[in-house]
């Protein structure tokens, strides 16, 4: 397996990330707390993999006279990764409102472990804009690398991955397969047991979202 290239990959290891985490962890948090913590978190994580928009300079009006500061050049590009991205997507919104958005709508066979696509929506012009895929679990990678895939073939230049949590395997797939690919998440764990979930995790995050255990 290829070796996770630490260049690529950024841990947010900030203490209020890691605070929510765990009570997400827990298997006694509720579905309404787990979706609040997972918005306040996607915020947190936000701030990180957008911290380098490419800027221009702009002028405003302040009440006593002019300010120089920056503004963005492009808004980014947002795909969900269905439906558990959309946990992650909300909080992205609350800090660039003005994003696009996109939604790639996959599964992951439980025998096969394959990606099965069922529904594309996203939006035109890539090339040159920052597009960031969300999706809470990186585990087999399988979702991820096909999403991936997609988004380059959409013209997606600058293309970053944000999870929650991150199996080292599922790391390495997606650096094998795009290298240029760059991973944030909250979150390394230990490994994939036997049936492809990661360890100790937090269970399927769309069930945990939505209370369909």
């Amino acid at each position: 397996m290829t070796e996770i290239d630490p260049s690529r990959l950024q841990v947010v290891d900030h203490s209020l990330v890691q605070h929510k985490l765990t009570l997400m962890r827990s298997v006694d948090t509720p579905a309404p707390l787990f979706r609040q913590l997972l918005r306040e978190t996607s915020m947190l994580l936000a701030y990180e993999a957008l911290a380098n928009l490419p800027t221009m300079p702009a002028t405003v009006e302040t009440p006593l006279g002019p300010a120089e500061g920056q503004q963005l050049k492009t808004d980014p590009a947002l795909i969900s990764i269905l439906r558990a991205g959309n946990g992650l997507l909300d909080g992205f919104l609350d800090i660039v409102p003005s994003a696009s958005v996109g939604f790639i709508g996959m599964y992951r066979d439980h025998e096969t472990l394959e990606a099965i696509e069922y529904y594309t929506n996203i939006p035109q012009g890539l090339a040159g804009r920052v597009t960031i895929a969300v999706d809470p679990m990186l585990a087999t990678a399988g979702t991820a690398i096909a999403a991936i895939e997609k988004l380059r073939h959409a013209g997606a230049s600058d293309l970053r991955f944000v999870c929650l949590v991150a199996a080292p395997e599922g790391i390495a797939r997606v650096h094998a397969a795009d290298p240029h690919v760059r991973v944030i998440t909250a979150a390394v764990d230990q490994g994939l047991n036997d049936v492809g979930y990661i360890v100790p995790g937090l269970g399927d995050a769309g069930d945990r979202i939505y209370g369909t255990q």
